[in-house]
């Protein structure tokens, strides 16, 4: 795209959308939300930046290669199960650690397993579509 505005209100705008993209990853253990929702809030700002600004600054923003994404999302995915497993002989029986207010546990790592397989999917997705333009 052309339009300098655009691009200059696209910075903030990414930023303004990762924020919420992982707020809404936090808050969906207990309300909707989750790792599938703020994957894509991510990806959309991701695509945003690719849109206003090149594929290039997408890319050097993301600074690992959307499969590489998704592999770790898978690993993370899988490391949230094993607990699970090894304490309750159920893979993905989530264990819990309360700190104060802050609720941590594998279901926090699951979700942003999922974040991450999702963010990496459709940035692969986007950013091939996008070169081709």
């Amino acid at each position: 795209m052309n339009s300098l505005i655009f691009a200059a209100f696209s910075r903030i705008l990414f930023i303004l959308m990762l924020a919420v993209s992982l707020y809404v990853l936090y808050r969906g253990h207990n309300e909707p939300g989750g790792g599938f929702v703020g994957g894509l809030i991510a990806a959309a700002g991701f695509a945003t930046l690719a849109l206003a600004r090149g594929v290039d600054v997408a890319r050097a923003t993301l600074r690992f290669e959307p499969m590489t994404v998704i592999g770790c999302g898978i690993l993370a995915a899988l490391l949230g199960g094993l607990p699970g497993l090894w304490l309750d002989d159920s893979f993905l029986a989530h264990q819990w650690a309360i700190l104060g207010s802050v609720h941590i546990g594998t279901t926090l790592l699951f979700d942003i397993g999922v974040y991450l397989v999702v963010l990496g999917g459709i940035l692969s997705l986007i950013l091939r579509f996008y070169e081709g333009l």
